[in-house]
């Protein structure tokens, strides 16, 4: 057996070490790279798009110059009547001074709020409950002009009002189709929050069509971020090019400040109720005579639906439209002119942008069978809860 001599044996293990801290440190130089690759996991991914640049406005100070001198602050007073004393508040004590006898005093109540000059004949936009019950209203413009208003029509069920301002020169805004919204389109809220003078805000369209909110009778809301807060009410609801998209109505709040959740009446909506407020002096809509509930499974299943789709006619008014069509409590209203019917909130607020004296056809289903029925819209009386 042949051994290595004492001389070669330490530049050996020098070389097996070297060998070994560069194959440590490069490990690619094992040869093993190709096996390595090879339990990698796949990543697929699409091919990066090229998305072509879309140029924005910098800024919108071109669609506040235009818009906000439309946009009026509203100040409102009413007399309200109180007790002097607490104690009057209880029936005994009452008694003793019998009626009539109870001493009152007046005191005056004031409140504010937005609107819009829609038309240079001084017609203006705003909401019914910025107004409502006002013994006295006081319209201040941007440029410093302030005047009395009268109140022309108001509608509370859908929360609008229209007054009229006696002054020469207005500023009316321009209106925007609300019917051409999307979601994720940049709108900006002009109003004068908490009385604080006239602010701008802008945000988003959060979403379209928003309902059973239970704010008003019939609901059909913008719903965006921009920030409105109380003094907003009535105030305007623009696009970047200064045109008005919708009425600032309302906010979602535990706080009573702006939390990212605000409402407003589309404008198309808007002009509707507000040309039957000047023509009519109330709004028009269409009435059935019917009171609807919304379908559910277990209520399909009862009436022998194969899904739970369509209304179910809760109850019906003697000699109204629906009940001369022929419509009995507990069918199922399953499309109404061809279209499918969605919801009961839905079907009320369709039936009632029909005008009087239309004709319609209601597809239904009684006793599991389906029929057509035809009948004609009457004018709707005030009633928050039919159709």
């Amino acid at each position: 057996m042949r051994f290595l001599k004492p001389q070669l044996v330490w530049p050996v293990i020098s070389g097996l070490l070297l060998a070994a801290l560069l194959l440590q440190t490069f490990p690619g130089l094992s040869g093993q790279q190709g096996a390595s690759n090879n339990v990698r996991a796949e990543i697929r991914t699409s091919e990066p798009i090229l998305v072509p640049r879309q140029d924005g406005p910098v800024s919108y100070a071109g669609a506040v110059r235009q818009a906000a001198p439309s946009v009026v602050n509203i100040y409102t007073t009413k007399v309200v009547e109180q007790q002097i004393n607490p104690l009057m508040n209880d029936p005994f004590f009452r008694h003793f001074f019998g009626p009539g006898g109870q001493p009152r005093q007046q005191r005056m109540q004031s409140s504010l709020g937005s609107g819009v000059i829609v038309s240079s004949e001084g017609y203006i936009l705003t909401n019914h409950h910025v107004v409502s019950g006002a013994d006295e209203i006081r319209v201040a413009l941007r440029d410093g002009r302030e005047t009395f208003a009268r109140i022309i029509g108001s509608d509370p069920d859908s929360d609008l009002a229209v007054l009229r301002i006696e002054l020469d020169n207005l500023p009316a805004i321009a209106l925007a189709s609300s019917d051409t919204l999307e979601v994720g389109d940049v709108v900006l809220a002009i109003g004068n929050p908490f009385g604080v003078g006239q602010t701008v805000t802008q945000g988003i369209v959060s979403a379209l069509g928003r309902n059973s909110l239970g704010i008003n009778t019939f609901e059909d809301f913008i719903q965006t971020d921009a920030a409105i807060n109380p003094g907003n009410s009535g105030g305007a609801l623009i696009n970047p090019y200064g045109q008005l998209l919708g009425i600032n109505t309302a906010i979602f709040s535990r706080s009573g400040g702006s939390q990212g959740i605000g409402f407003a009446i589309p404008s198309n909506l808007a002009r509707q109720i507000m040309v039957d407020l000047i023509n009519e002096g109330f709004v028009v809509r269409g009435w059935l005579g019917i009171e609807v509930q919304e379908m559910t499974p277990a209520l399909a299943q009862s009436l022998r639906l194969d899904s739970p789709r369509g209304v179910l006619v809760a109850g019906l008014l003697r000699n109204g439209p629906a009940h001369n069509a022929g419509l009995q409590p507990g069918d199922v209203i399953v499309a109404i002119n061809g279209q499918r019917v969605s919801g009961a909130r839905e079907t009320i607020n369709f039936i009632a942008s029909l005008r009087p004296e239309t004709q319609i056809t209601l597809e239904v289903v009684r006793e599991g069978r389906s029929r057509n029925l035809t009948a004609t819209i009457g004018q709707r009386p005030s009633s928050p809860r039919r159709g």
